[in-house]
């Protein structure tokens, strides 16, 4: 296989979603779905710490922005993969096979009030797009279409909140659905014309926003939430016609300017902190935790738990439906919010933020700033186990749960966070590749010296980290450590959970798949068999070491028949077992 290089120091990374070329006038399809997402994605980017600098409500904790752009860059993710899959077919993806990966993967994605919120406006917009049409329309959407697509968004984000305040991106969002039908009943058909529509309504109601909230008003701000949503859609416009809309007139004087959206190039001031009285949900009484979680549950149980929830904290906001639901609330009881889900489901990717857990400290009792490290390596793994074993070694581990890979913003936080002038990257999976180099570009726009190490397996990510040396100078580190994960094989033993195509043929759902490089390489119908065939390919080529990594759920003998026949059938070959805790799948496997 081709061995993974070292990212060239200050070279540019490639760009996460490519962007198909503009068509003036598009409808709306997959391809302008994609073009949407790609264009948000960066703009929110652009925007992310101007919106996070005017969040003042419902808490002031300054991620708006933050929470916006990692929801969007999980719906771009989603959509991205539903195009890779046609990458071999002559076809591009139907328009409601792209609108449904866009709001799945917003909802699974989702962080924060405001990106909860966004991710049931994009759901509403999908109710709509991917209901049942002529087979000659079901291609694209027109203006009408668009129009009742937006009224849906927007309704359904007033349902989905406990308390909805006006003020917020709620009412922006239904400032755009009016703006939107308003130009279908003055006669335009195309969704250019009504997305044009919507933006400028949602942008004249977005600088109304402090008329609504005092907090607001106090601050000097609009809502922040609506800020990100008239960026989203100012992305919109961009995506059907190839180009921005205008910048809207000046304003009369006296009259609180509305934040401006990503194509203007100014920027809001910093708000003044607000009072505490009239702070609204952010004054100091307000609740300490914001608990989000994905929760597995039907509509009944869904029910229950917003009545138990709204009892037990504020800014509830529950999304979703056909039994995935992304829950968020605002409690000081965060351990009673987890249990209220576990009674109603199976909850999971469960984050609890303690608000103001470290306040900054007064100036006679103010610390020296801790000294960076010289060096760190940060790794992404996909079980407890190996996060435990790159920790021992030294790395800042980021636990990846199977199907949840972290985005972008949650590696350049983990980069940050390692503390160090210059950082180590790997991702351990091909498919966080541009993740992982966005993340490095972030870091390096605050300074950090950052090398992304290709690394396609937690085994690679072992085997780099094993020749690790933060004494030696940085390139010679980073070229030690490239080599020593090019010169290991990984495989892995999985489980089918349907029926398709591989490499090595058609498999059932329940068969045991044994991948070499990343491809299926035998089918099989016992794990220690598969095993055992796999092992013997890898090593077929020569080796010196084995590494196992083992699920919690593989039972203890297993790793001794494997290293027995490691032992038995490959002289001079020693092997080495880890317990990588619930991993996803049953093994990996490595080879040096």
């Amino acid at each position: 296989m081709p061995e993974p290089e070292g990212e060239p120091e200050g070279a540019p990374p490639p760009a996460p979603h490519p962007r198909p070329p503009h068509r003036r006038g598009a409808p709306l399809d997959a391809p302008a779905v994609r073009r949407w997402c790609a264009l948000a994605l960066d703009a929110l980017g652009r925007a992310r710490e101007d919106i996070d600098a005017i969040n003042v409500y419902p808490v002031a904790d300054g991620d708006t922005g933050t929470n916006l752009y990692l929801t969007v860059e999980s719906a771009a993710q989603a959509v991205e993969a539903v195009f890779a899959a046609h990458e071999t077919g002559a076809t591009v993806p139907a328009l409601p096979d792209a609108v449904r990966a866009m709001a799945h993967g917003a909802l699974i994605g989702a962080r924060g009030n405001s990106g909860t919120i966004l991710a049931q406006l994009l759901r509403g917009m999908a109710q709509v797009l991917t209901a049942p049409r002529e087979e000659a329309h079901a291609a694209y959407a027109d203006g009408p279409l668009l129009a009742e697509a937006l009224r849906r968004a927007a309704d359904s984000a007033y349902g989905a909140v406990a308390h909805p305040v006006e003020g917020t991106v709620l009412t922006v969002a239904t400032a755009a659905a009016d703006g939107a039908h308003s130009a279908v009943r003055a006669g335009a058909a195309d969704c250019a014309a009504v997305a044009r529509a919507a933006h400028t309504a949602a942008l004249a109601a977005l600088g109304e926003t402090p008329r609504h909230l005092a907090v607001l008003a106090r601050a000097g701000v609009v809502d922040a939430g609506g800020r990100g949503f008239v960026t989203v859609l100012h992305t919109l416009v961009e995506a059907l016609t190839g180009e921005p809309p205008a910048r809207p007139a000046p304003r009369p004087a006296g009259v609180l300017p509305t934040a401006p959206c990503a194509s203007q190039p100014s920027a809001p001031s910093a708000p003044s902190a607000p009072s505490a009285e009239g702070a609204g949900e952010g004054d100091p009484g307000g609740p300490a935790y914001e608990v989000i979680y994905l929760l597995d549950a039907d509509d009944a149980a869904v029910a229950r738990l917003r009545r138990r929830l709204d009892a037990l904290g504020d800014s509830l906001v529950v999304v979703g439906g056909d039994g995935l639901w992304n829950v968020h609330v605002h409690v000081d009881d965060a351990g009673a919010a987890v249990e209220a889900g576990i009674e109603a489901g199976r909850p999971h990717r469960v984050r609890i933020t303690h608000f103001g857990a470290a306040p900054a400290p007064r100036p006679d009792t103010a610390q020296p700033p801790r000294e960076r490290a010289p060096r760190a390596v940060v790794a992404v793994v996909p079980g407890e186990g190996l996060a435990e074993l790159y920790a021992q070694s030294g790395a800042t581990a980021v636990h990846a749960r199977a199907g949840e890979p972290p985005a972008s913003g949650e590696l350049a936080e983990a980069i940050r966070r390692a503390h160090a002038h210059e950082v180590v990257l790997l991702p351990n999976d091909p498919e966080l590749r541009h993740t992982a180099a966005a993340a490095a570009e972030q870091a390096r726009g605050d300074g950090i010296r950052v090398a992304l190490i290709p690394t396609r397996s937690a085994v690679q990510g072992i085997a780099a980290l094993a020749v690790h040396e933060s004494g030696r100078r940085f390139d010679e580190d980073v070229v030690a450590m490239t080599s020593a994960a090019g010169t290991t094989r990984h495989g892995e033993i999985a489980v089918a959970e349907r029926q398709s195509w591989t490499t090595a043929g058609v498999c059932q759902a329940g068969d045991v798949l044994g991948l070499v490089d990343g491809d299926v390489a035998v089918i099989g119908t016992d794990l220690a068999d598969t095993a055992r065939t796999v092992l013997d390919r890898m090593l077929s080529a020569g080796g010196e070491m084995v590494t196992l990594v083992l699920d919690d759920e593989v039972p203890e003998r297993l790793a001794g028949l494997l290293e027995r026949h490691v032992r038995t059938r490959h002289l001079a070959v020693d092997t080495v077992v880890y317990r990588g805790g619930r991993q996803g799948s049953p093994m990996l496997i490595g080879v040096e």
